[in-house]
């Protein structure tokens, strides 16, 4: 049988029995927000420096930058627990917040630096001569006419911290800093040969909601980055 007679939320209800599945939702709200938040910080930094630099010193800067994302996030387990641990952050959402920050960094400075470098430097000029500072240049300039590169990077570095597993399970090994995909590979059955596949249905489908809202909620930004330069005029 492939419908149901009846619709239940029994399962729903089950997730939540088994496991505190609200108290993983939290923390990968902390985990995808934080480390969201301080890529595009530092990536706004990064890409505003690399504006102001010559072409070619900028693009080489990026390349060396870029070769760094090749590299698969899962050989760098290792050495991303070895200088977390050193920290003292293990079982600290700070520490997976500057793991996905590493991870996410070449991209949002490359997909920032794009965006920046559309806009037109009479621009800053002008802002200099009414008196702004860098600081103002960036926060009330920049970045305002690059919300829909923003809008972008934060919804891709959003779902990326939002469904990384292997990382959150290697530096945060506590059942109560599980992650929500950490804590949905933790389901089991009444024995080992049962696989709860409505519980992880059900689990899977309340963890899309999150990201399905972040993208919602940055439609519009979103659609803007897809389309700029479709239409010239």
């Amino acid at each position: 049988r492939y419908l149901p007679k009846a619709l239940s939320a029994e399962n729903f209800v089950e997730v939540f029995h088994k496991r505190p599945f609200s108290r993983y939702i939290f923390n990968s709200l902390i985990v995808a927000t934080g480390g969201t938040l301080l890529t595009l910080v530092l990536a706004s930094l990064v890409a505003f420096r690399l504006r102001y630099m010559p072409v070619q010193r900028a693009l080489s800067f990026q390349r060396w930058l870029l070769m760094g994302a090749i590299v698969p996030p899962t050989l760098l387990v290792i050495p991303i627990f070895v200088v977390i641990k050193a920290l003292g952050l293990i079982n600290n959402p700070l520490g997976l917040i500057l793991s996905y920050c590493f991870l996410n960094l070449p991209f949002g400075v490359w997909m920032l630096y794009a965006a920046f470098s559309r806009i037109p430097k009479e621009l800053d000029e002008a802002a200099m001569i009414d008196g702004f500072s860098w600081g103002e240049i960036l926060l009330r300039i920049i970045l305002p006419l690059s919300r829909a590169a923003l809008a972008v990077s934060a919804a891709l570095i959003f779902i990326f911290c939002w469904n990384e597993f292997l990382i959150a399970l290697t530096l945060m090994p506590d059942q109560n800093r599980y992650t929500v995909p950490v804590g949905i590979s933790m389901l089991s059955g009444a024995s080992i040969y049962e696989i709860p596949w409505g519980q992880i249905n059900a689990a899977v489908t309340l963890t899309t909601l999150p990201v399905i809202l972040t993208v919602a909620l940055l439609e519009r930004w979103i659609v803007e980055g897809l389309t700029a330069g479709a239409i010239k005029g």
